[in-house]
């Protein structure tokens, strides 16, 4: 009797074990628990296409960017180096002012130190009006200017052919000179007319180049170009 009892109690335990871990159902009738973090093959979908991948290798990381290099990279700049010292230019002179001029420089520079840049000036027309004999006369008519709206009204005492007066116009020529007074006829302006500034003439500039600051205070103060009221400046245009 006690062996019967021992006999099914192995049975009881061996069928208990054979379906807590997943035994076919069909051997008890009853759905086994099994391991709950793994579904029964039967439940998964196309099972034959899982395949187990190796660990990724070292060859088949990513690869990394390369080092960005230490060593600056150096453009070179297209700019030519400029000699040392400044462009500098004294005048106008007149063709009978340029030899005293030049004898001046020649006392502290050698020749071929500086060059003589030859300028023509064309002539200067105006439409004048003037000359006025007294100050009340000139007001008056400068009042009569300025309701008649002209707005270049520019003072002419300098020219001892033309005397005391207004300039309210410049031309290059006597031609356009002439149209311009006509246009201002036209607008009321009286007693005007055509007259020159000054005639055409050929000037003279001494241009030196590489003027370092020790010739450039030399140069301030050269006796025979202050004596003639001229002074040294930087060149308006840099020569060719």
């Amino acid at each position: 009797m006690l062996r019967l009892v021992v006999l099914a109690l192995a049975i009881a335990n061996v069928l208990f074990f054979a379906w807590t871990f997943g035994s076919p159902d069909s051997v008890t009738g009853a759905k086994a628990p099994g391991d709950p973090n793994r579904p029964p093959l039967t439940t998964q979908v196309e099972p034959d296409l899982i395949r187990l991948l190796p660990p990724p290798s070292a060859a088949s990381s990513p690869p990394t960017a390369p080092a960005a290099s230490a060593t600056p990279v150096t453009t070179s700049s297209a700019a030519a180096s400029v000699p040392g010292g400044i462009c500098m230019e004294v005048g106008p002179f007149s063709a009978s002012q340029v030899g005293p001029a030049e004898a001046a420089l020649q006392t502290l520079l050698p020749p071929g130190r500086w060059s003589n840049q030859r300028l023509e000036i064309p002539a200067v027309w105006i439409v004048y009006m003037g000359p006025f004999s007294d100050r009340e006369t000139r007001q008056k008519k400068l009042d009569e200017l300025r309701r008649l709206k002209v707005a270049t009204i520019e003072d002419v005492r300098s020219v001892p052919e033309l005397g005391d007066g207004f300039s309210l116009a410049r031309f290059n020529d006597r031609a356009s000179a002439e149209k311009g007074l006509s246009d201002f006829t036209q607008r009321g302006v009286r007693t005007a007319r055509v007259a020159q500034l000054s005639a055409a003439a050929v000037v003279h500039m001494l241009r030196i180049e590489r003027v370092d600051p020790a010739l450039q205070a030399q140069l301030s103060n050269l006796r025979g170009i202050s004596q003639m009221g001229r002074s040294f400046k930087g060149c308006a245009a840099a020569s060719g």
